[in-house]
């Protein structure tokens, strides 16, 4: 709660928390935030595999009618691999979301949604029994995937795609632009934020061993096609993985070279500032500074605000 403060102090436009399982929940989170901001964007995490289209409504609802306006609801998955711990199959993940997108909004706008879809069969009890601050709270869908990208750009009000390593960003750009094209309102508004890992201190080795510490355990997730931009696969990050589920947390940074390092964004702010510009330059409107970002998150903050920030105002 005191770091969102913090964020709307130093006037940063959206706060997002991780929905991920065995975490924090952010819905929990954006709850107690929401009574303590009063401009900040909260920006929804779900997931559609462990929660119905209806709560994510429901909650949403509510959430917007706490900060009185100020949410945005992402729906979607940053990768494949995780919902498998549960004993989930991912199968079909792209009518899943698509489903749940439309479901969603369509109760928000006060719809009966008697749906009768590949995924959800509901009755036309279906609704909300309450009225929404707003009908139109922006949904943003969270794609990994060339073909799940092109969906984003087809159905979403926006698009929150991994841009790691920051070189891939043309690259994740032109299926979103694509699925923009073919669908039924292509001039309408539509926010394109890159989700990156950044690191940020002024001891560059900081920032190097933080980083290294994401990318050791999430780069077996990334997507192959980002990944080849910058001449690596999965299996290359694979024995750092490995020493990480081990909790070998030193071995896993010593298996991690200067290359794997490239998928992230670390150093100081000004390193941050020159690695940022070519995700600007690939048309993105808004970028989400994503873990580890210091081990101090305020002071990391400010030195986001104070020294990178301004590059690109």
């Amino acid at each position: 709660m005191a770091l969102a403060q913090l964020a709307e102090e130093l006037r940063f436009d959206t706060v997002l928390f991780p929905h991920d399982m065995f975490r924090l929940n952010s819905w929990a989170l954006h709850a107690a935030v929401a009574q303590v901001t009063k401009t900040i964007e909260l920006h929804i995490r779900s997931n559609i595999y462990t929660t119905s289209p209806a709560e994510i409504a429901t909650f949403v609802a509510t959430l917007d009618d706490i900060a009185q306006g100020r949410t945005a609801v992402t729906i979607g998955l940053h990768n494949f691999d995780t919902i498998t711990w549960i004993g989930i199959d991912k199968g079909d993940v792209f009518q899943r979301v698509r489903e749940s997108a439309d479901i969603v909004r369509r109760l928000l706008r006060g719809e009966v949604v008697a749906y009768q879809g590949k995924i959800f069969r509901w009755t036309e009890k279906a609704y909300l029994r309450v009225k929404p601050f707003r009908p139109d709270v922006p949904i943003m869908i969270c794609p990994v995937g060339e073909d799940f990208l092109e969906l984003s750009g087809e159905i979403g009000d926006g698009t929150l795609p991994m841009v790691t390593p920051p070189e891939s960003a043309s690259l994740i750009m032109e299926p979103v632009l694509r699925g923009l094209r073919k669908s039924t309102d292509p001039d309408r508004p539509f926010d394109k934020c890159a989700f990156v890992w950044m690191a940020i201190s002024d001891d560059r080795q900081e920032a190097r061993d933080m980083l290294a510490d994401i990318v050791a355990y999430f780069g077996t997730y990334l997507d192959p096609r980002a990944l080849a931009v910058i001449g690596l696969t999965v299996d290359d990050f694979r024995p750092a993985y490995e020493r990480a589920m081990t909790r070998d947390f030193v071995g896993a940074r010593r298996a991690l070279g200067p290359e794997h390092l490239r998928t992230g964004i670390y150093g100081t702010p000004e390193d941050c500032a020159k690695q940022l510009q070519v995700v600007v330059d690939a048309g993105f409107d808004h970028i989400s500074i994503g873990g580890p970002l210091g081990h101090r998150p305020a002071d990391a903050m400010r030195l986001i605000s104070e020294r990178v920030v301004p590059a690109f105002r």
